[in-house]
Order: structure tokens, then C-alpha cells, then sequence
């Protein structure tokens, strides 16, 4: 299996790690050449600006979302997830509007607010997944098809699916458990 990550800014380098500890042939994305021959793919999180910008300036946001309405799986944690929402409360960044939620950014305060929490995730067990906050967005609201896949302890929604669909408002990639990122490639391989 073939995962690309997005390789314009941010934590790149560590989903690519995880992915290649779990089996997968994990290949940095910065061109939309490299978007050929793709299972799926991991947009970051970084600066969500900073990221929607040189998806532009490298012509990868169209690609994206063209290869994605054609069925490309695509898994985006905490800027990946506001990019990958088809509304964003802030004017910037332009999101590539492929998921049927509604987000905020910097939802839970600056830097120092940064926190971590203990989610329940059914789809992943019943052991507790360590959520991993770093100037974490939330879900506002989610339509349509969209399964909240874990809330924190006061309701608000911090990960979705939607059909081939993945956002998360943390960040696996930080932590030792490579659940999410299992769950990832099971929905890229048709087995979820």
C-alpha cells in the first residue's frame, strides 16, 4: 500500500513514520505528480495558512481535491482536518471543502493551551486513544453522512469520518499508538 503525506509544512515526518512502522510504503507528497499511483493520503498538521498556501502555489489543491471526489482516501489531523472541512469559521485558509463539516480553528486557546486527553473511540477498541491538543481545532457542526468518531468529555467533536473521509483535531502522529493510523489503511484497502 502507497500513503502519501503532504510534505509542505508540519508534522510530515512523523506520519510517515508511523505509516512505514505499520507496513505501509510511506512517500512525502510536494508535487502533483506525486499524486499518481496514491492509496491514500495524509495531510498534517503545521499552520493551516501556511499549508493551504503552498498547496496553491504548488498547484496540489485542485489535485487533491479532484483525486479525492474520485475516491482517494485522504486522512487529515488538526490542519489537515481544517483544510479537508467545506467550512472554516476564520476567512483563512481556504479549505478544499471536501467534508461535510463545520470548523474552528485555534478552538481551544494559543500554544500554552495546548493540552492532552484520554478519547473513547469505539472503532478503535475500548482502550483509550491519547488525543494530543496543540492549537486544536474543533468540529462546530457535522452533516450529512459524516460519523462522529470521538467527542471529548463535554461533548465537543474532535474526530470524523465521512465515506473515505478521515479528520482528526489532534495529533496520532505524537503519540506511541498507531491506531488511527491502522484505521486509516483499512479504510484505504476497503477493509473499513
Amino acid at each position: 500500500m502507497r500513503i502519501g503525506v503532504l510534505a509542505s509544512q508540519g508534522a510530515f515526518a512523523e506520519h510517515i513514520a508511523k505509516l512505514r512502522q505499520l507496513g505501509a510504503e510511506a512517500v512525502p507528497v510536494r508535487l502533483p505528480e506525486e499524486l499518481e499511483g496514491l492509496d491514500g493520503l495524509v495531510i498534517p498538521g503545521g499552520e493551516s495558512t501556511s499549508i493551504s498556501r503552498l498547496m496553491r502555489d504548488f498547484h496540489l489543491a485542485d489535485k487533491i481535491k479532484e483525486r479525492a471526489q474520485s475516491g482517494l482516501p485522504v486522512f487529515g489531523t488538526c490542519a489537515g482536518m481544517i483544510l479537508l472541512a467545506k467550512k472554516n469559521s476564520d476567512a483563512y485558509p481556504e479549505t478544499l471543502g471536501l467534508m461535510d463539516i463545520s470548523v474552528r480553528r485555534n478552538a481551544f486557546g494559543r500554544q500554552r493551551e495546548s493540552f492532552e486527553a484520554e478519547l473513547s473511540v469505539p472503532v478503535l477498541g475500548e482502550k483509550p486513544f491519547p488525543g494530543v491538543f496543540i492549537r486544536a481545532p474543533l468540529i462546530e457542526k457535522a452533516d450529512g453522512k459524516v460519523e462522529i468518531l470521538a467527542r471529548l468529555g463535554d461533548g465537543t467533536m474532535v474526530a470524523a469520518r465521512e465515506g473515505r473521509l478521515l479528520a482528526l483535531a489532534f495529533h496520532p502522529e505524537l503519540t506511541d499508538d498507531l491506531r488511527f493510523h491502522q484505521y486509516f489503511l483499512d479504510i484505504a484497502c476497503g477493509k473499513r
